[in-house]
């Protein structure tokens, strides 16, 4: 056993695998593992520092078939598969075809996280902070979120058996917020943006003991299990990597930590290193990362979120200027798309592929379109997109544009005079 320092937290051998530190991002100070999210030196944001041991595809491919089979690059135990959690992940990476006709491209992937456990992504990285939680021995597992978050802390802290409360925007979609009070009986609602949730997440994690925050006290735990992501695409393409990957920004942790993977894979040779590019996509009422980029600054200037991609809408992200860095280290971009354009991209890729995507998902999906009419990406590369969410989280969004085709009586003749066939 040790003990983090500060906290007196004792930790049991291997509690974190390979993890052996956090470092500072700013300034490359290092500090034990432990609850912390801030650098001592410069305040800036800590990050797990590893020391990998040989990790092999053949080693991997033997694992379970969801993202426990990547714990030997993980901050998780060995035996992680052992505690009781939701067991997300390796979801499907469909090629799109009929996407990509309609779209102009060679060949296009479509990462589906619509089929986790509570029907995102987030379902990934609550797990990793979940697990960092109990071996932190947390009281209280919670977080502040834009609805997907919730819905995925309030289902892992049923299932381990840890009470959490979450906290959420009080104009958040309906469906996120009975997806989350279904798992727990503490959801909170703020009146406020998710920036004011957040902060008030903040200052209850440095006043209430035994809370774990996934994305404020264990935040750099939790942010590693966006890197299972980039594992799984690397993997399932025959492991290699893509050509171009297109990815939705809210705190643009998503994006980074996708790009840390594959670098992770390249430098333990279980893939060719290779060029690729790294686009962001955001929505136009919430575009911070893309206005920066747009106007080739490296500050991130907040905005007020105004936008139906309410799981984007972070005014004030946390990894923005990050997200600039990798973007246009890659030759990427990040670019924006108006509301309207994303309920059209949900549609075109509900009636092209057969997937019904969230209002991140369209998101992604218009800014891709987008990309290609601009000449940003190239049409002729491998091109994969990330759907991170179920479009029955936002029904809102679309409901006013789709519907019956007509209403007619129930006679062969009411059909033919509606001229259907």
């Amino acid at each position: 056993m040790s003990i983090t320092a500060e906290t007196g937290t004792q930790l049991r051998e291997g509690a974190f695998g390979p993890a052996v530190e956090l470092v500072c991002r700013e300034c490359g100070a290092t500090r034990d593992l432990g609850p912390h999210y801030a650098c001592h030196e410069c305040f800036g944001p800590l990050e797990i520092g590893y020391r990998f041991g040989e990790v092999t595809r053949e080693q991997i491919e033997a694992g379970p078939r969801n993202i426990w089979r990547y714990k030997a690059l993980l901050p998780v135990p060995d035996d992680i598969e052992s505690s009781p959690n939701t067991e997300p992940g390796f979801t499907r990476l469909l090629e799109a075809r009929n996407l990509a006709a309609e779209l102009g491209l060679s060949r296009l992937w479509v990462k589906d996280d619509s089929t986790n456990p509570t029907n995102s992504f987030k379902d990934r990285v609550v797990a990793i902070a979940l697990s960092a939680a109990r071996e932190l021995d947390a009281k209280v597992f919670a977080c502040p979120s834009t609805g997907n978050l919730a819905n995925a802390v309030a289902a892992a802290g049923a299932r381990a058996g840890i009470r959490t409360v979450v906290f959420i925007p009080s104009n958040l979609e309906t469906p996120k917020q009975v997806n989350s009070a279904i798992f727990t009986e503490n959801l909170v609602a703020v009146d406020g943006t998710y920036d004011d949730v957040n902060k008030l997440a903040s200052e209850i994690a440095g006043e209430e003991d035994g809370w774990a925050f996934v994305n404020v006290n264990v935040r750099p735990y939790y942010a590693e299990g966006s890197k299972t992501l980039g594992y799984e695409i690397a993997e399932q393409l025959g492991w290699r990597l893509p050509d171009q990957i297109v990815i939705p920004v809210a705190s643009g942790s998503q994006l980074t930590k996708v790009h840390k993977a594959f670098t992770e894979l390249v430098k333990l040779g279980l893939v060719e290193d290779k060029p690729y590019k790294v686009f962001g996509a955001q929505a136009e009422g919430c575009n911070p990362v893309a206005t920066a980029f747009k106007d080739g600054v490296d500050a991130i200037r907040p905005v007020k979120p105004d936008t139906i991609a309410k799981s984007l809408a972070i005014g004030n992200p946390a990894d923005g200027i990050y997200v600039l860095d990798i973007t246009r280290e890659t030759g990427g971009s990040v670019e924006q798309v108006t509301d309207d354009e994303i309920r059209a991209a949900i549609v075109q890729l509900a009636r092209t592929e057969g997937i019904f995507t969230e209002t991140a998902g369209g998101t992604t999906v218009g800014v891709l379109k987008k990309l290609v009419e601009t000449g940003q990406l190239d049409p002729e590369l491998e091109t994969v997109v990330i759907n991170t969410g179920h479009g029955l989280k936002t029904l809102d969004a679309v409901s006013g544009s789709v519907g019956p085709v007509a209403t007619i009586a129930p006679t062969y003749d009411a059909f033919d005079a509606a001229g259907i066939a």
